[in-house]
C-alpha cells in the first residue's frame, strides 16, 4: 500500500539507498553520515506499508553500509524520551533496541540511526573515534536528550567541547505551531498561547551551552519540502534515517 502523500521509490534491489541519502558534508575520514529522503522510500516499522517493503530497504542499507567496512548497525524503537544506549563490540548484523531514543559508541565498523519524520536527527562525532545519533522531537529537546547523548561521549573519553554536532532535516520554527504547554516544558516559563517553535534553535543553544566544537543545520524542513522528505504534520506515515557510521 503506498503512503499518504508518497511516491512510490524505485524497488530496494535497484536502488542505492545512500546514493539517494543527503552525506553530511566535511566529515573527518574515519566518519560517515547521511540523512534518507523520501526518493529511498520509508523505513518506519509502525506504517500500513508491505513489511516486505520496508525490510528491503534496511536490507539493503545493511548492505550498503558492509561495503563500507559496517558490519553493526543499532536502531530502537523509539518513544520521544532520553534514553541513550551505549554500544561496544562483539555482536554483527542488525541491533533493534526498546525504548530507546538514542545511540553512542565508539566501535569500529558500527553505525547508529535514528527514524525521523520532522523530529530532528541529530548526528553528533568526535574525530578521535565516537559518534552519537540521537532522535529529538520537542520531548525528548525539552528531557535534554542532547546532554544525555554529550554525557555518554564524555564518559567514554571523548570531552564535549571536542564534538561536533550536525542538525539534519526537520519541521522549521515557522512550519510548527504548538500549544502552550509545549512551550512552557521547553522554555521553563509559563506559556497562556500557542505559539512558533523551532526545535533545531533550541537543539543549537544547548549544543553551544556544552561549548561544543562546532553545530550545524541542514537547510531543509521536512514540511516545506514534502516533495523531498516525509512530514508527520504532512499527514506521511513513512520515517526517513538520521545514520552516522565509524569506520
Amino acid at each position: 500500500m503506498a503512503l499518504p502523500g508518497y511516491v512510490t521509490p524505485q524497488h530496494a534491489g535497484n536502488m542505492s539507498v545512500l546514493g539517494l541519502a543527503e552525506a553530511v558534508p566535511e566529515l573527518p575520514a574515519n566518519i560517515r553520515a547521511w540523512t534518507t529522503t523520501r526518493q529511498s522510500g520509508s523505513f518506519g516499522l509502525g506504517s500500513e506499508e508491505a513489511v516486505g517493503e520496508v525490510m528491503a530497504r534496511w536490507a539493503a542499507l545493511q548492505e550498503e553500509l558492509a561495503q563500507l567496512g559496517i558490519s553493526r548497525l543499532a536502531n530502537a524503537h523509539q518513544v520521544h524520551g532520553n534514553t541513550v544506549t551505549v554500544h561496544g563490540g562483539g555482536w554483527r548484523g542488525w541491533l533493534r533496541g526498546r525504548a530507546a531514543d538514542g545511540h553512542v559508541t565508539a566501535r569500529r565498523g558500527t553505525a547508529l540511526a535514528v527514524t525521523v519524520a520532522d523530529c530532528t536527527p541529530v548526528l553528533v562525532w568526535h574525530p578521535a573515534g565516537a559518534v552519537a545519533a540521537l532522535h529529538a522531537g520537542w520531548r525528548g529537546t525539552a528531557a535534554n536528550i542532547l546532554d544525555h547523548g554529550l554525557d555518554s561521549l564524555v564518559a567514554l573519553g571523548f570531552p564535549s567541547e571536542e564534538c561536533h554536532v550536525w542538525l539534519g532535516p526537520a519541521i522549521c520554527g515557522a512550519c510548527y505551531e504548538v500549544g502552550p504547554e509545549v512551550l512552557t516544558a521547553i522554555h521553563g516559563a509559563p506559556f497562556a498561547a500557542k505559539g512558533q517553535l523551532d526545535v533545531r534553535a533550541i537543539l543549537g543553544e544547548q549544543a553551544l551551552a556544552r561549548r561544543v566544537a562546532s553545530v550545524r543545520t541542514a537547510a531543509g524542513c521536512a514540511r516545506c519540502h514534502v516533495d523531498r522528505y516525509f512530514s508527520h504534520r504532512g499527514g506521511d506515515t513513512g520515517r526517513m534515517l538520521g545514520i552516522i557510521a565509524l569506520l
